[in-house]
């Protein structure tokens, strides 16, 4: 395997390019235009000049993993590509729709692989014609700083495939972890219960934000404070997750906070577009 082709244009297609590009594979972005294409190629290029600027990696390093990367808005470049990985937006018929394509435009027996946080892999494996030959490889954000990648596996996802998307992982420096195919897979499906929880105590006047933040962070040691979690993931990204699990699970304590709700409603979506739980204006 030599050559990976990313679908997206946002973040986590951004940081999944500076992955395998700074792990020596041949890169394929392909993007919807060439506005997002170039947005896309600088965004890669600033990151991996702050690399520098911090001594993660040499000038050198910086220039050969740009060299690496191929920029395109046309899905039929991915033709020759040895793993697909789609970072599209997070809706189903999207994905379903790309996977369908992928289904016809790439060479048999490649591994197309999806980076959905939520949604169902085996959707995106049956709108092909080759579901053995698809799992989901959830990097998390900063996929080049975080060292995880959560590898899903279908029941309809043959082992090969899924020891192939494990050495993959191992390739490029992330620890795997193998799940199957529910709801939030590991990560999500603990973490974000908690944060609707922590919602749930705001909403009810229990403590304030910042004191529940500080609570969590000095009390369990966490990085980050559920709020200052949520603010940075984005809160329709949050609600999205939180709708799935319950949607799945049908547990009512999973049922989505109508705070957040609330929220993402009236736009405060967290740092991204200045204001979520918090005022970052």
């Amino acid at each position: 395997m030599t050559t990976v082709g990313v679908v997206g244009s946002g973040t986590m297609a951004a940081g999944i390019i500076e992955v395998f590009a700074r792990a020596g594979y041949e890169v394929v972005s392909v993007s919807r235009g060439a506005e997002k294409s170039a947005k896309l190629c600088e965004a890669v290029k600033t990151s991996l000049n702050k690399g520098v600027v911090r001594g993660k990696l040499s000038d050198a390093d910086r220039d050969a993993a740009l060299g690496r990367v191929s920029w395109s808005a046309v899905l039929e470049h991915l033709a020759d590509v040895d793993l697909v990985v789609e970072a599209v937006i997070e809706e189903l018929s999207v994905k379903k729709a790309l996977f369908a394509s992928l289904d016809e435009i790439c060479k048999p027996g490649i591994l197309l692989a999806t980076t959905t946080s939520s949604l169902p892999v085996v959707e995106c494996a049956m709108a092909t014609g080759r579901p053995a030959d698809v799992v989901g490889l959830h990097f998390f954000n900063p996929a080049p700083v975080m060292g995880l990648v959560e590898v899903v596996r279908t029941i309809r996802t043959s082992p090969e495939a899924l020891a192939t998307a494990t050495a993959v992982c191992a390739s490029v420096g992330k620890r795997a972890v193998v799940c199957a195919d529910r709801a939030g897979f590991v990560v999500n499906a603990l973490l974000f219960p908690y944060l609707n929880d922590a919602v749930r105590m705001l909403e009810a006047s229990y403590a304030s934000a910042d004191d529940i933040d500080y609570a969590m962070k000095l009390g369990c040691a966490y990085p980050m404070g559920p709020f200052e979690l949520l603010d940075v993931v984005g809160l329709d990204v949050s609600l999205a997750i939180q709708q799935e699990l319950y949607l799945e699970l049908r547990e009512p304590g999973f049922a989505p906070a109508p705070l957040m709700e609330q929220l993402v409603t009236a736009g405060y979506l967290g740092r991204k577009v200045g204001r979520g739980f918090r005022d970052y204006r």
